[in-house]
């Protein structure tokens, strides 16, 4: 029996973040995502703000994945440094 493949994702094309310090009143969200966008280049998509509430969003894009990719890592790391842990996909 030939089953195909399972290719899986090297580079993150999604990051969840979340910050939380009861001491500060700080609850605050993070989310990336790489996606293609009509004309077939990708596109950084940040959202952020206080759980529970809408938050901003902001759209960038870029030539390839491949630097979206790298922007949003780039991202990540200075969220990470900040104190924002990032979630699994069951939190």
């Amino acid at each position: 029996m030939y089953h195909s493949p399972i290719q899986l994702d090297v580079f993150p094309t999604d990051v969840q973040m979340r910050r939380i310090d009861p001491a500060r009143n700080m609850r605050r969200f993070y989310r990336l995502s790489v996606q293609r966008d009509l004309f077939g280049r990708a596109s950084l998509v940040r959202e952020w703000g206080r759980i529970g509430f809408r938050g901003q969003m902001m759209v960038e894009t870029h030539p390839d994945e491949g630097k979206a990719i790298t922007a949003l890592m780039k991202l990540a790391a200075v969220k990470k440094r900040r104190g924002y842990e990032a979630l699994q996909s069951g939190d």
